[in-house]
């Protein structure tokens, strides 16, 4: 069964880091794009980042130049460094990545989510 298993979330003090981490478990063919999207209360989902199979990046506006979005692909894991945080940063964070299950099937996975709460 394929799973996204993400880790790192937390509570920070604003201008504080953390760093997400979602890992692909289970049998998979190969990963095309992984990324972060993030949904605050009240609001709905939102793009965060995303990182392709080749390494190319973007960013949602709000957090160009204080987040990096990376990936190990030996590790099948993709990485979130928040710097910088701020409170309109506290939201549930879900991992993304579109999986070739096999040679000819290609769905998106999420995983559960994980807190980020930025607060004095």
């Amino acid at each position: 069964q394929v799973q996204l298993v993400e880790s790192g979330g937390g509570v920070v003090q604003p201008g504080g880091s953390l760093t997400l981490s979602c890992a692909v478990s289970g049998s998979i063919f190969r990963i095309s794009d992984m990324g972060w999207y993030r949904q605050a209360p009240g609001k709905q989902r939102a793009l965060v980042a995303v990182i392709s199979s080749g390494n190319s990046r973007d960013y949602a506006d709000s957090v160009r130049g204080r987040f990096t979005i990376s990936r190990d692909n030996a590790k099948n894991t993709v990485y979130l460094q928040m710097n910088s945080l701020q409170p309109e940063d506290t939201a549930v964070y879900y991992c993304y990545a579109n999986l070739w299950i096999t040679i000819a099937t290609r769905r998106d996975y999420w995983g559960q989510g994980t807190q980020v709460t930025v607060s004095s």
